[in-house]
């Protein structure tokens, strides 16, 4: 599978900005969560989502046997080593010791990450060393 362009991911992940924080919500300017944003993501750089998304619990301490975020995007996105992220690439954060990754970025640069954020929306902001410590998987959109 081949990896999509990754400055037109960043381009078009940076055409969200300001989308305001909607809990399980997908529509450009309208409103996303960090998945939806992804989500909104893939279909403007891939195409078609390739299977529903069933209802989710927004709870980031939660915990089970099952990455479920992680394993969705093994089914249709290239894994990569979490140390070797490049820019464009889709990040999964563990946000608590002991829980499921639950939270969704995209890298836009070796420092910085677009995601939506709850209150905030859809921003920008430096990968700081809180952030880079709690990347669990890492994809690549892949090409059209």
């Amino acid at each position: 599978m081949t990896a999509a362009d990754p400055d037109m991911v960043i381009t078009v992940a940076r055409s969200w900005l300001g989308t305001p924080y909607h809990d399980q919500a997908s529509l450009k300017g309208v409103g996303c969560d960090c998945l939806g944003l992804a989500r909104g993501v893939w279909r403007e750089v891939v195409g078609l989502e390739p299977f529903p998304i069933p209802p989710y619990s927004r709870d980031w301490g939660e915990s089970g046997p099952r990455e479920v975020l992680a394993e969705g995007a093994r089914r249709m996105m290239p894994e990569i080593a979490p140390g070797e992220v490049p820019p464009g690439a889709l990040i999964l954060f563990r946000m608590m010791p002991r829980a499921i990754a639950k939270h969704v970025g995209i890298l836009t640069g070796p420092d910085t990450f677009l995601h939506a954020y709850e209150r905030l929306g859809v921003i920008e902001e430096p990968l700081t060393p809180m952030w880079r410590r709690r990347i669990a998987f890492a994809f690549l959109f892949p090409q059209r």
